[in-house]
């Protein structure tokens, strides 16, 4: 590729916004030019906008940081620098579905974090290497926003990534009933324990909207498009409760789960390390060689030990054994911030670009 496409990040001060931008770093396919934000930051350069709240443990990439961060809402302003943009803004959902909106119509792709237009029909919701072909609907939505090239398209939300995959590597084995409970780690709150001291040592039982996104965002993954929309599947049924621990990154999943057609434990293994899909075909820049890893050892998956597994873009499982009430359960593992946020949609970036759905204007 001769010239690496050009990219903006709709809020790039904030810690998804920071995860984009380090793992821009000296991409193959795409160079960010532009970072916009909020009023408060738009004029100033990106190291000064961001100053100590860099959150990152790599270095801030020096290539961004005489970036003048512009006003996020300046639409045409910042849509004329750029071919596409991730979206990472803080916003109302209102405010987060119209602005997105916006930017699709000045004929400017967005690949968005954000879980606003998670349930727009027309919007694929994209696990690249489970449900590519939901890519497809967004002619349909094109049409929508009468517009040529500029569209929107999402990644689900960073808590089902450690588990929603085992769902789709064993799809034929038909499961039917799934309990998660989900451990997750204090950035996906865009903390760190700097700013949240109170987390030290702490367990909250609760996070706003979670549970429910995580008990209906897999249907959307699994489902099929119909009429240019995508209607969810009926299986399985999926109840959750999601807990935040005293972890910095890494999600963990306690998983039990019943099948219609029951498998052995060496059939789920042997699915779960051998699913791949269009990332690993296409060998995209982003895309882990292995997706799922299966650990042997009881003490496997750990955060210490397992969340940067390929880069942090696959997901680690283990203690998979017979259940006394369901047929089995396992435990998951995958990066919420990589995986579960920016490291996604980068990868759907790509994926949507070697469709030719996202091309130099």
């Amino acid at each position: 590729m001769s010239e690496k496409l050009k990219v903006g990040i709709l809020g790039g001060t904030g810690m998804v916004g920071q995860r984009f931008i380090s793992l821009l770093e000296n991409h193959p396919w795409f160079e960010v030019v532009t970072i916009a934000a909020s009023e408060r930051s738009a004029g100033k350069r990106y190291e000064d906008a961001v100053g100590s709240r860099w959150k990152m443990t790599t270095p801030m990439p020096e290539a961004v940081k005489d970036i003048v961060v512009m006003n996020v809402s300046e639409v045409k302003k910042v849509a004329s620098t750029v071919d596409f943009v991730f979206s990472a803004v803080d916003m109302t959902k209102d405010e987060i579905r119209a602005i997105e909106e916006e930017y699709a119509k000045t004929e400017t792709p967005v690949v968005s974090n954000n879980s606003a237009h998670r349930w727009t029909p027309d919007v694929p919701m994209i696990i690249p290497e489970i449900n590519p072909g939901h890519a497809e609907v967004i002619e349909a939505q094109k049409k929508r926003l009468g517009t040529q090239r500029g569209f929107i398209a999402v990644k689900p939300n960073c808590s089902i990534q450690s588990y929603a995959p085992l769902l789709a590597a064993w799809k034929e084995f038909e499961p039917t009933e799934v309990v998660a409970t989900t451990y997750q780690a204090i950035s996906g709150a865009g903390k760190t324990f700097k700013d949240w001291p109170e987390m030290e040592g702490n367990i909250i039982p609760y996070i706003g909207g979670e549970e429910e996104k995580s008990e209906q965002e897999p249907l959307r993954i699994l489902g099929k498009v119909v009429d240019g929309r995508i209607e969810k599947a009926s299986a399985p049924l999926i109840t959750t409760q999601c807990i935040r621990v005293p972890v910095l990154n890494g999600h963990t999943a306690a998983v039990f789960i019943r099948f219609n057609r029951k498998p052995t434990r060496e059939q789920l293994i042997e699915k779960m390390v051998s699913f791949s899909g269009e990332p690993q075909a296409l060998k995209l820049p982003s895309a882990p060689k292995q997706f799922i890893q299966y650990l042997e050892e009881d003490n496997r998956p750990q955060v210490t030990l397992d969340v940067d597994y390929e880069h942090g873009m696959g997901v680690s499982i283990g203690r998979l054994r017979e259940d006394t009430l369901f047929d089995y359960k396992f435990v998951g593992l995958s990066h919420n911030t990589v995986r579960g946020a920016a490291g996604g949609a980068v990868l759907c970036a790509e994926l949507l670009k070697a469709k030719g759905y996202i091309q130099a204007k």
